[in-house]
């Protein structure tokens, strides 16, 4: 009976490691769904919607996408990180998820250990934007600086909320520059720069993808691109570093994650796809309209740049002084 009973039990082990394997190779098996933590409307809302575009036909199942906004792009991650680790939820979120541990006490997940990372999407520079006509006559990066370091803490400046790259990106100038401002959280992007057109706040650092048509439609000025060389949809901006503040290079990546624990052969039948829709020439002049670039790299080595800008922007919290909630 003993030797019965084992070799039923190795026969149970072999069974369930083949099923495994298939399982993954025929999945998906009904619609998948990414959630995508930012408001509609938003850079990753845009992004996260031209993908699901993509992987439908790839994985012969619709692809839809759920808003779940709010705190910076947290409440979203925490309803993926606690979703079965099954490949049918999906995080499309952006290098928020990166800061989070600088600036939150409480998470109420681990951005490292509850997800696998799956494959990044695209990389957006931000765009520095004020109002036309703001009543701080702020016409250039070298205005704003000068007004903020004449008049400590009476700048405010936006973010799509704390911990948001916009809001990240929004401290690394500031610290650059030398300056205090007031910073004013929003939901999303949208609703940020809502207020810095109706001249409620008076700057912030947009995405490309969100700033771009208010610029070209005179709603907001273009102070200054927050990347290396300047954008060939803003030729006449300057960068950052052009405009007299250097180090100030904040790059907002979009990218996908699974919940922690997640099959591996999914992780990379996913991986492989996101990777294959990126470098579509549809998908490259697409990005290029929102002043991105595809993003490709191994789930490992995505994930290990992740570990390295979590380190980096706690240093920044510290420089900034920003106090976490």
């Amino acid at each position: 009976m003993p030797l019965i009973r084992t070799l039923i039990a190795a026969a149970s082990v072999a069974i369930l490691g083949i099923a495994a394997p298939a399982d993954a190779q025929t999945y998906p098996t009904r619609p998948v769904k990414i959630v995508s933590p930012f408001p509609p409307g938003s850079a990753i809302d845009i992004i996260s919607r031209v993908v699901a575009d993509k992987l439908t036909p790839a994985l012969g199942q619709p692809v839809l996408v759920e808003n779940r906004p709010g705190a910076g792009g947290n409440i979203g991650a925490i309803a993926v990180a606690q979703a079965a680790p099954d490949g049918y939820t999906v995080l499309l979120t952006s290098s928020a998820i990166a800061a989070a541990p600088a600036l939150y006490k409480t998470l109420n997940y681990d951005p490292v250990n509850d997800f696998a990372a799956v494959a990044p999407v695209v990389v957006l520079p931000n765009v520095l934007v004020v109002a036309p006509n703001n009543n701080k006559g702020i016409k250039s990066v070298a205005d704003l600086v000068a007004y903020a370091k004449k008049n400590p803490g009476k700048l405010t400046y936006a973010s799509a909320g704390s911990g948001s790259a916009t809001h990240m990106s929004d401290e690394k100038f500031r610290v650059a520059a030398g300056f205090d401002a007031v910073h004013v959280a929003y939901k999303g992007t949208p609703e940020a720069m809502t207020d810095i057109m109706g001249g409620n706040v008076d700057y912030m650092f947009t995405t490309m993808a969100s700033g771009i048509p208010l610029i070209q439609n005179n709603q907001l000025v273009a102070l200054s691109v927050g990347a290396p060389q300047r954008s060939p949809l803003l030729p006449n901006v300057p960068t950052t570093a052009e405009a007299g503040v250097r180090e100030a290079d904040y790059m907002l990546w979009a990218g996908m994650f699974l919940p922690a624990k997640t099959p591996r052969d999914i992780v990379m039948r996913l991986h492989a796809e996101v990777a294959r829709a990126v470098q579509m020439p549809d998908m490259k002049e697409r990005f290029a309209k929102l002043g991105g670039d595809p993003m490709v790299m191994a789930p490992d080595a995505f994930a290990a740049q992740m570990k390295q800008e979590i380190a980096t922007n706690i240093e920044l919290v510290k420089k900034a002084g920003i106090q976490a909630n």
